[in-house]
């Protein structure tokens, strides 16, 4: 199966490429005030005409899916959730921070995940619960793929959501360790240089939805990291009423 969700994610990233290397394409402003563009609905598109083709009895979500409601997906035990462009705002400003989401969802876990990032031809994804690779330009990796420096932590934040929750855990990380790095990237690229290994953590003490994590959550914990709610030790869960997560960090694998 993740050989063809790769390929679909693919194929969704040429879709999103060809908008992006116009010189203008539409824009509209959702109810929640997010952005959408004609990029986000050509990746869906393809995304769920692709999905019902290859696997027909396995529903999917995606962000893009009004016509979904919770008493349709209450009793799913297996589907695919799916953001098909993460990172609007990234693709908007045209810095290349923006990803294709597939996540495959058991039981309200995410157990395989596909993140690809069609204009740096890179591809996180996990095949079973303990093995995660990283590919860029065709050359695979698996994951974690390094460890930070122990006298220094490296804390990743959003590019475009740095609020002062988020500033006020990083001071508290200034008072407990010498050197403190802060990476600023998009879309769930985040979660994915914490589980390359890159970072230490990825707090996010403001609001995302199901489809922002989920594939990025299952290649992280194959990785061998971890996607917790906030000040506990319960992982994110997904196919609630509400899409909405509550606030997470994730951390690095052990190595």
């Amino acid at each position: 199966m993740i050989n063809e969700l790769i390929e679909i994610s693919k194929m969704a990233g040429k879709a999103i490429m060809e908008v992006y290397k116009k010189d203008d394409f539409e824009k509209q402003i959702k109810v929640d005030q997010s952005p959408v563009t004609a990029a986000d609905f050509a990746a869906n598109d393809v995304i769920i005409s692709e999905l019902k083709k290859k696997f027909p009895n396995i529903p999917a979500f995606s962000e893009e899916s009004e016509n979904i409601t919770y008493e349709d997906r209450r009793n799913w035990k297996e589907y695919f959730l799916i953001d098909p462009l993460d990172g609007t705002k990234e693709f908007i400003k045209r810095n290349g921070e923006f990803t294709v989401n597939i996540a495959l969802i058991r039981d309200g876990s995410p157990v395989l995940g596909v993140v690809y990032a069609p204009d740096k031809d890179l591809l996180y994804y996990n095949t079973d619960s303990t093995h995660a690779y990283k590919e860029v330009n065709g050359e695979k990796s698996e994951l974690p793929i390094k460890q930070t420096d122990k006298d220094s932590f490296v804390m990743v934040a959003s590019r475009s959501h740095m609020n002062k929750e988020t500033k006020d855990f990083l001071e508290e990380l200034q008072c407990k360790f010498e050197n403190v790095e802060l990476v600023n990237m998009g879309s769930s690229l985040k979660l994915c240089l914490v589980a390359e290994g890159v970072a230490d953590s990825y707090p996010r003490l403001g609001p995302t939805s199901e489809w922002d994590t989920a594939a990025a959550h299952a290649v992280v914990k194959a990785s061998g990291g971890e996607v917790l709610q906030y000040g506990t030790d319960q992982p994110l869960v997904y196919n609630k009423e509400n899409v909405l997560n509550p606030n997470f960090e994730v951390t690095r694998p052990k190595l």
